[in-house]
């Protein structure tokens, strides 16, 4: 059975996570904003049964040119709130959840991708 967290304690646990992000890799994050959603919705052409914990949306440090930044709109972390609900069955693994999550999306804004997160244990 799913668990029940308000959305600001939710909040309170993904900002945990990213204060948990090395000081070096924080500084290093650049034009990216975290958010809190409710519920992934499938893009057309999705399966709408598609149930994601997290998205990053945009382009990996390791694809920008040098004139990425000006002007350029942030890069976007949404964490889905419901799905994490829904899978975990204690806080404490909703908010080890919520930290493996956080730190796979912000690996996706470094480059990293999810063949390589999940051969580091964070897939």
């Amino acid at each position: 059975m799913p668990i029940e967290m308000s959305l600001a304690d939710f909040e309170s646990a993904v900002d945990d996570a990213i204060d948990q992000i090395p000081d070096k890799l924080a500084r290093a994050m650049n034009n990216v904003a975290i958010f809190v959603k409710e519920e992934y919705e499938p893009q057309p052409g999705e399966d709408p049964e598609t149930e994601l914990l997290g998205l990053y949306e945009g382009t990996p440090l390791t694809e920008r040119d040098s004139w990425w930044d000006a002007g350029s709109l942030p890069d976007r972390i949404s964490i889905f709130r419901q799905p994490l609900l829904r899978l975990c069955d204690s806080r404490e693994e909703l908010v080890e959840e919520i930290l493996v999550t956080v730190v796979h999306e912000v690996a996706h804004h470094f480059g990293i991708d999810d063949e390589r997160l999940h051969e580091l244990g964070w897939g």
